[in-house]
């Protein structure tokens, strides 16, 4: 498929955009051919669960975007998520459960949520609100984890701490990506002064530093609608952006969010440095909806034929030349080192010699015939 706008060459940050005919297109072929493979495993399964319903085959399957760029977004993986708002939100179901991690100490922040001014529907999905210090203290053990895992949709944690909960919840929580905590500020926003943001007040540092209730419940509704951005030392990124339950109508619009805010904030070099664009589902071929022209950033990039050819038979020539080396050195220290008789050949040798075998032999006999004449003498007697 050809790119929807082709990139300028001599533009380093040439302005491309998606195509949303195309963005709509794949969208709906996504989701119909999600519906259709879930049918005929239903058709073909024996078995089918009683509370199962017609509109829950699809509500927790994911839609990915992924995307493909010519260098590494970053040098190292990043424990922090990005985020991105979404016009449709991942986390809208009203009956989910969220577990807030906050930093010390947690009575302060369950104060906060549990007051007036905090909102009651935001209020009643928060069930649970625990510090660091306390998760560490209980959730050590694998077994904790897991139920914690498991009681819990959605994981919030405070910005400040979210890199030390990996060494803490471990591969219970990081393996996937489906309930890593979700960063969100819990700490009082400083004031600006010239336009510049002030220090924290010296005298106050024994006081909690946390947020208002109305400013932490923006704070945790803008992070319940964004998709999360987890970027590592690698050409491919993937991000949720939907469900198969969803219309293609919120899939395009997810995706061009995504799309725009993704390329334009993280991607060095922009569209310069992006070489697809696709979405998939967990068991689907990914469907294209953006390619490049361009194969490589710079030219710097790519070896011509000859050179690389070249480059090859240096290599070939030169692992040739190493192994005549090694034999014909081994072949000169065989020669040159004087070759050693053992012992043993000598021993052999000198009992091969005939003449003095035979002189030893008679001088042995002669030496018997004294001792049988002297027995016989000493009889007589």
């Amino acid at each position: 498929m050809a790119p929807s706008q082709e990139l300028i060459p001599a533009e380093p940050n040439a302005i491309v955009s998606i195509d949303p005919d195309q963005t709509l297109k794949a969208s709906k072929a996504l989701l119909a051919h999600i519906k259709k493979a879930a049918s005929s495993i239903d058709n073909t399964s024996a078995k089918r669960s009683l509370f199962q319903g017609d509109d829950d085959d699809h509500e927790d399957t994911p839609i990915w975007l992924t995307l493909t760029t010519k260098r590494h977004i970053t040098d190292k993986a990043r424990l922090k998520p990005g985020k991105i708002a979404l016009p449709h939100s991942l986390n809208a179901n009203e009956h989910s459960t969220i577990c807030a991690i906050t930093a010390d100490p947690q009575r302060a922040y369950k104060n906060i949520i549990g007051s007036d001014e905090f909102p009651a529907d935001l209020r009643k999905r928060i069930t649970r609100v625990i510090d660091l210090g306390k998760l560490k203290a209980k959730y050590s053990q694998y077994e904790a984890q897991r139920k914690l895992f498991s009681e819990h949709d959605i994981f919030l944690a405070d910005d400040r701490i979210v890199n030390r909960l990996p060494k803490i919840l471990g591969k219970t929580f990081y393996k996937s990506t489906v309930k890593r905590p979700i960063p969100v500020v819990f700490s009082a926003k400083r004031s600006k002064v010239n336009g510049k943001r002030t220090g924290r007040d010296k005298t106050k540092q024994d006081e909690v530093n946390a947020g208002t209730a109305a400013s932490i419940a923006k704070e945790i509704q803008k992070g319940l609608s964004s998709a999360l951005v987890s970027l590592s030392p690698a050409t491919n990124t993937a991000i949720r952006i939907g469900f198969a339950d969803w219309t293609a109508e919120q899939i395009a619009d997810n995706v061009d969010a995504v799309v725009t805010k993704l390329v334009g904030s993280w991607v060095p070099d922009q569209w310069r440095n992006v070489r697809s664009i696709y979405i998939k589902g967990p068991t689907t071929a990914a469907l294209p909806i953006w390619l490049t022209d361009e194969l490589w950033k710079d030219e710097q990039d790519v070896i011509a034929d000859a050179d690389a050819q070249a480059i090859e038979a240096k290599g070939k020539s030169e692992k040739a030349n190493v192994g005549k080396k090694r034999k014909s050195l081994e072949a000169e220290t065989e020669s040159s080192a004087p070759k050693k008789k053992s012992k043993k050949q000598e021993k052999v040798v000198a009992d091969s010699n005939d003449d003095k075998l035979d002189q030893q032999i008679a001088e042995r006999k002669a030496k018997l015939k004294k001792q049988k004449a002297a027995a016989k003498k000493a009889m007589d007697d």
